[in-house]
């Protein structure tokens, strides 16, 4: 990167001659993607459609059940008695499926004692709900016709009718008229039920007794029990009983266990008094289930559409289609299905054979003959047959059949007034369903008023009840990057992400859609050199880097310098802070390796005590905060503020009213790119869920080459199986440092930040604590009871290894790392279980399976190579394990012998050939099974079935399918990444250096540039080293020049900047790589300018780096920069349309004031001196006043002022406040200080590491070796003693005749392997759904990207009014 720059590739300013810059991918503004708007619509019309057809197809198949089972019916008693048990068991399967869920959240999640009392009372209300539904569908609706079956149910809705009222649940008083109208509505509804039924007897409708009026009592008071199911809607809402629904909440799944299982229960019995005791209708002999398959279809399209109904339903709420996919075809359920019935009557009943089609009551008659034919449809003919019971078939009259029209209508209407709510109903982005509905439990007999009824009416969120459903409480994320020795482009994506995310969050004193507020923070480890010259301490050239890169990404995203830039010295090292374009906070924490730690855990474990601790202790005190007045630093997004606070105070003091539950803290990579949306993806996860105390999103691996092919398809894999696997079973167990979003008071929990402060000091803490502290600080959140998640539409890039040494040295970290913190787990499993909710005893076993697999690993590869031999060279079984032994015996004892680099070396050529072989295994398989002629063998099925199930899997990631290219580049690479890979890990355990970005500063050459002479001299025992470059030739012809004529304008600062690089071109031998960092010899040439701000600053001594990082931005203040600076400036400050004209015309004149105040005086490059500045800074101000005077424009005048002052300020140096001072101080002291360990210290430690090794590659290699000498053997005694016969079956299904004999050994591991892919595959599918769900929600209430200028017009007039 030096090099570049040195070249002009990379400018480290802006010269006039050079305008051109980097203009880094995705620094472009972001926009709604149409595409994406237009499947979200799709995805909403899909839901709704399902919603409405599922419901109607549920309802439906009830009424034709309740028909068939009728006494009316012409179906004979022993189909009517195995109808009646199709209601039964339509009855039973919800209550079933929900006692099968409580029952695995009570088992493998957590289980509460539950207070017997409220227990008892939930579970009397639960059987009272139950007797009344059995009572109406069992008792009552098979009397009525399916008319009234249809209408009857609207009436479960008078109890929330009565709550309503009662606790005036109604934000508006007069909204209270609907409930009151719904009561009215149904009471009426019941009364024309009555009227019609009279009207029915009397007129002598066929099939109408006189003891129809008392089912009509009995449904209404079946229908008044069905309704106390939603009881806890109302009282919720109204904060009465909430300290035991408050309670009932921590043991709601075992009351419904207990409850399901009751409900059951109480159906069975009214199924049997009824009609075994009372109507003695059952004949338990005569229960034929081979002929009656019209009975098990419609039990089966009404169990799974009523359960499919409900799912959809809640999906619809959750994406935020509520009205559209939720409300309208819930609500329009009974209408749809009444429409669709008499569609179909009025099309069907014609082809009816035999059917007497003259008049309405010749028809009703005729289908009496109908009966005993076989000719017509069962169903058409008993639905016909029923609608015909009523008005319409009488023989007196038929205007009473509007009674039942007007029933129909009162309690359909009845049912949309009591749910009115439902159409304003808010969704926040992301929602629990307990959140959306009250109970878990839906009523498959009334689906469409379960869903409705069951929508949660509001829910107050606060004690002073003034926070619905609807209020999203405010967040404070802390953005923290580790850096170390990044290149430039890789800072430059990190600080491209932290820009975007400063566009996209706006001016932090204004409200977003999103409620956040955060600041940035990047943490160099390893930042400052000591030039051994002079012994001074300057910041090397990946401080310099940085700097370059965060003035370059800020003209790309402004066109202008940054503004705010403050230099700040510290304990630590020193700290740069800059206000990003809209406001928002930046800080570089320089860390001096001489007084803190470096490396990564070390930089968290500071700004996890500096966030969490210090920023949480100075609000709770706030008088700690100093406050000063200095309206130069003010942002000048926010101008209406009276008050002139520090920018870096904003998000202190609105922590005040933010719980640590609500502090973030994003873990990233100096090398990661992301976009705003993917971090608020991983913020809805930890808000919405109190319980998440990390959430991790999906990484993506950048760069070029083999090795980077490898590793995408090597990340997808693992994120799309195992990561959704470990999120639906149990939690993720590493949440990646390189993008991880962690909660505060998760972090400030028992046992976790101040265990993680542990400094190692035994072996296992090596590996365990400092080669994967990501791992380790996620196994300390589990084991202390929070929950880890990974979100698949949050996206992150990050740049991988693409060098085969590389990559092995990182793998060398993390598998031993990933070992030992796996069975820390697995070891307080019992613990584990205990604390933490999501992980049951059965995802122990999970990741005890896993974890054998993983050892079991280079055994498994070692077979698959033998089979290998076997496939292609036709080698015998027991002789190909032998020969695939040799390479990895052969390898591990060259880790032992060789040295680190020889072993690599040694494992990229094994690696080559084992790709050739796997290669070559791939086409022999494939050949074998064209010999063979089928593929329905063991081997051929499970590489087919492996191949289908990741393309299925590649093909529902639609965003990812291109991994599935890299797919045979992962697949020969498994010997070199599962077997040498693993031996390489095992071997170097002892190695505890980081392996990666490592760089010997002490070994580096110095580049030169344009030499024009370079000679190495020696003088007896002095060695010289004589160096004359362009720049020195350059020098001496100026020199010359001047002499020759005086008048040549040389400026002083130029002189000295010569003078000193002629110091440097003669240097002694081992000085010469001391040239590093581009401003770190700048400060012997440069006049050293002092704060114009601060009056004492003359008085304040400060370390040898901070001038020459001072004078890197003062360059902001040149003639050329300055002028550009202002133009953009004022664009800026000035960016309502209606102004053009003023803004332009201000640029215009501000410009030519600048040209006139300052040509001739200074060149294009010279910094300006105070006074200067003053002198520029009255002029503008008094041309700026001139013209808005002459346009009308006052107001603007501060406006203006403050543009001028932001462009003219200089940078600040500044020193620490004593508390803060003093807490850096004590931090260090306690847990950061630099190790210092001694010679026989780490003599210790590198025995114990040693030791370690040799233990973990004993148990590898013994249990490998069992494994394959096992295998072995089965091979040595032959198939035919010990084998298992599959029968070889050809593609069509039919058998060969022939059997092929296979290991018992490999049997079991192959079928062991394929349950575990599709255990993963089928978490895959789940976590796939809520995917979708989560992102269609947040694209509906995504940040609409109108350009500012449209949006911030009535703002910017309402700051002008306040500046006036």
């Amino acid at each position: 990167t030096s090099f570049l720059r040195k070249q002009g590739l990379i400018p480290s300013q802006m010269d006039t001659w050079d305008p051109f810059q980097l203009n880094p991918i995705g620094a472009e503004k972001e926009e709604k993607r149409r595409c994406f708007e237009l499947f979200q619509h799709l995805v909403a019309g899909f839901v709704g459609i399902m919603v409405l057809s599922s419901a109607v197809i549920s309802k439906g198949s009830l009424l034709v059940l309740s028909t068939l089972s009728s006494p009316t019916s012409t179906r004979t008693p022993k189909e009517r008695q195995y109808y009646v048990l199709m209601l039964v068991c339509s009855l039973v399967v919800p209550n079933l499926l929900v006692f099968l869920k409580s029952l695995w959240k009570c088992a493998f999640k957590n289980f509460v004692p539950p207070n017997m009392r409220t227990m008892g009372i939930v579970c009397g209300i639960e059987c009272l709900v139950s007797l009344g539904t059995s009572i109406l569908v069992l008792v009552v609706m098979p009397q009525f016709d399916v008319l009234t079956n249809l209408f009857i149910s609207g009436g479960v809705c008078m109890l929330s009718s009565v709550l309503q009222i009662a606790f005036r649940l109604q934000r508006e008083n007069w909204k209270i008229i609907f409930p009151i109208c719904s009561l009215m509505l149904v009471l009426t509804g019941y009364f024309l039920l009555g009227a019609d039924y009279y009207v029915r007897v009397s007129s002598f409708v066929s099939g109408q007794e006189d003891d129809c009026y008392w089912y009509v009592g009995i449904a209404v008071f079946a229908s008044f029990l069905v309704s106390l199911t939603w009881w806890e809607n109302p009282v919720q809402a109204s904060n009465n009983m909430q300290e035991m629904l408050t309670e009932l909440d921590t043991f709601r799944d075992f009351v419904f266990v207990i409850s399901s299982l009751l409900r059951i229960v109480v159906i069975a019995a009214v199924y049997l008094i009824y009609h075994v005791l009372i109507q003695e209708n059952i004949a338990w002999s005569d229960f034929d289930f081979t002929t009656l398959d019209i009975g098990l279809i419609l039990l089966f399209l009404q169990a799974f559409f009523s359960a499919a109904c409900h799912w959809f339903g809640v999906v619809a709420c959750k994406i935020h289609s509520v009205r559209m996919s939720f409300a309208f075809p819930v609500c329009f359920t009974g209408p749809a299905v009444l429409i669709l019935g008499m569609i179909l009557f009025l099309t069907q009943s014609e082809d009816l054979a035999g059917a007497d089609t003259t008049s309405i009551t010749d028809f009703c008659s005729s289908l009496v003959e109908l009966s005993t034919k076989n000719t017509s449809t069962v169903v058409m003919l008993e639905i016909t047959k029923s609608i015909c019971r009523t008005s319409l078939s009488s023989h007196y009259w038929t205007w009473p059949f509007s009674l039942l029209a007007l029933e129909g209508i009162c309690m359909w209407l009845g049912l949309i007034t009591c749910t009115y709510y439902v159409w304003n109903f808010r969704v926040q982005r992301i929602e629990r369903t307990t959140e959306l509905f009250v109970r878990r439990l839906y009523e498959s007999a009334f689906i469409d008023l379960s869903l409705l009824l069951n929508t949660k009416m509001k829910v107050v969120r606060t004690r002073n009840q003034e926070s619905v459903v609807d209020d999203v409480e405010n967040c404070v994320i802390y953005l923290c990057a580790t850096m170390w020795h990044e290149t430039y482009d890789e800072m430059l994506k990190i600080l491209t992400s932290m820009f975007r995310l400063d566009r996209y969050r706006g001016d932090p004193k204004e409200e977003h859609k999103d409620v956040f507020d955060f600041e940035c923070h990047i943490f160099v480890d390893d930042a400052f050199m000591i030039e051994k010259e002079t012994g001074k301490k300057f910041v090397n050239e990946y401080v310099t880097d940085l700097i370059h890169v965060v003035i370059e990404v800020y003209r790309v995203f402004t066109n202008k310098e940054p503004d705010d830039v403050s230099i700040i010295e510290t304990p630590y090292g020193g700290r740069l802070m800059f206000v990003m374009p809209e406001g928002n906070m930046l800080y570089f924490h320089l860390k001096d390796k001489q007084l803190i730690r470096n490396k990564k855990r070390w930089s968290q474990i500071m700004y996890l005590y500096y966030l969490l601790g210090w920023k949480g202790y100075i609000v709770k005190n706030p008088q700690k905060i100093t406050r000063q007045n200095n309206p130069c630093r003010a942002s000048l997004i926010s101008l209406d503020g009276e008050s002139f606070l520090l920018p870096q105070h904003d998000n202190d003091s609105k922590r005040k009213h933010i719980s640590d539950d609500n502090t973030y803290i994003m873990a990233l990579d100096g090398d990661t790119d992301f976009h705003p949306a993917a971090l608020i993806l991983l913020v809805d996860r930890l808000r919405k869920y109190g319980n998440v105390g990390a959430a991790c999103g999906r990484i993506h691996p950048t760069g070029m080459g083999p090795m980077v092919w490898y590793q995408k398809f090597e990340y997808a894999v693992g994120h799309w199986l195992q990561k959704t696997a470990e999120h639906v079973f149990g939690s993720v167990l590493c949440s990646p440092g390189c993008f991880s979003l962690f909660r505060g008071s998760a972090l400030m929990d028992d046992n976790v930040l101040k265990r993680y402060t542990t400094t190692a000091t035994r072996a296992s803490e090596y590996v365990q604590y400092d080669q994967g502290e990501d791992r380790w600080l996620c196994t300390l959140l589990l084991q202390q009871g929070w929950r880890v998640e990974y979100n698949a539409a949050s996206d992150a890039y990050t740049n991988s290894p693409q060098e085969f040494k590389e990559f092995y040295n990182q793998r060398r970290r993390w598998g031993p790392s990933t070992l030992a913190n796996t069975l820390d787990l697995l070891h307080s499993g019992n613990e584990t279980v205990k604390r933490n909710s999501s992980i049951s005893r059965l995802y122990i076993f999970y990741q005890i399976f896993t974890v054998s697999s993983s050892i079991l690993g280079p055994a498994s590869v070692s077979l698959m190579i033998a089979g290998a031999f076997q496939f292609v060279f036709q080698i015998e079984g027991t002789l190909s394990i032998i020969i695939a032994v040799i390479p990895p015996i052969f390898y591990m004892l060259i880790c032992f012998l060789a040295k680190p680099n020889a072993q690599i070396i040694i494992a990229a050529i094994m690696s080559v050939l084992y790709a050739f072989l796997m290669l070559a295994s791939f086409f022999a398989i494939i050949g074998d099974m064209a010999m063979q002629g089928t593929f329905i063998t063991p081997t051929g099925l499970f590489l087919v079935s492996m191949a289908v199930m990741y393309l299925v899997t590649a093909i529902l990631h639609p965003q990812e399918f291109s991994m599935i290219i890299y797919g045979l580049m992962y697949f020969i690479c498994i010997p070199s990444g599962y077997l040498l890979l693993t031996i390489y890990s095992l071997v170097n355990m002892h190695i505890v250096t980081w392996g990666t970005r490592e760089t010997n500063k002490e070994k580096e050459e110095k580049m030169t540039q344009n030499v024009l002479c370079d000679r190495n001299c020696k003088l007896c025992c002095w060695d010289m080293k004589l160096q004359v470059t362009q720049e020195t030739d350059n020098l001496l012809l100026q020199q010359l020049q001047q002499a020759v004529n005086p008048n040549t304008q040389v400026t002083e600062q130029v002189v000295k900047e010569q003078q000193a690089n002629t110091k440097k071109e003669i240097n002694n031998a081992p000085n010469e790589e001391n040239n590093k960092g581009i401003l770190s010899k700048s400060s012997d040439s440069k006049l050293a300018k002092k704060d114009n701000d601060n009056e004492d600053d003359d008085n304040m001594l400060y370390d040898d780096w901070v001038q020459p990082v001072k004078e890197e931005f003062l360059k902001k203040l040149t003639y050329a920069n300055m002028k550009r600076n202002l133009q953009e400036q004022i664009r800026y400050t000035l960016r309502n349309k209606n102004q053009e004209d003023v803004c332009e015309e201000l640029v215009m004149m501000l410009t030519d004031t600048v040209n006139g105040e300052l040509k001739d005086k200074v060149g294009p490059e010279d910094v300006l001196s105070d006074s200067q500045l003053e002198e520029l800074q009255y002029a503008l101000n008094e041309a700026a006043r001139r013209i808005l005077k002459t346009n009308r424009m006052e107001r603007l005048e501060r406006r203006v002022k403050r543009a001028i002052e932001k462009t003219l300020i200089a940078p600040q140096v500044e020193k620490l406040t004593e508390e803060e001072h003093d807490f850096w101080k004590k931090l260090l002291e306690r847990y950061l200080a630099p190790i210092v360990d001694d010679k026989a210290h780490k003599e210790e430690v590198t025995r114990e590491l040693k030791s370690l090794r040799n233990k973990a590659v004993f148990l590898y290699f013994i249990v490998n070796v069992l494994w394959i000498v096992a295998t072995f053997f089965l091979q040595a005694i032959g198939n035919d003693v010990i084998s298992i016969k599959i029968e070889k079956i050809w593609p069509n299904g039919t058998s060969s005749g022939e059997y092929l004999k296979v290991e018992p050994l490999s049997l079991m591991f192959l079928l062991s392997f394929a349950v575990l892919l599709v255990v993963q595959f089928l978490a895959m599918l789940y976590h796939r759904v809520y995917t979708l769900i989560h992102v269609v929600s947040y694209r509906s209430t995504e940040k609409d990207y109108i350009p500012r200028d449209e949006v911030s017009d009535l703002l910017i007039q309402t700051i002008g009014i306040k500046c006036t």
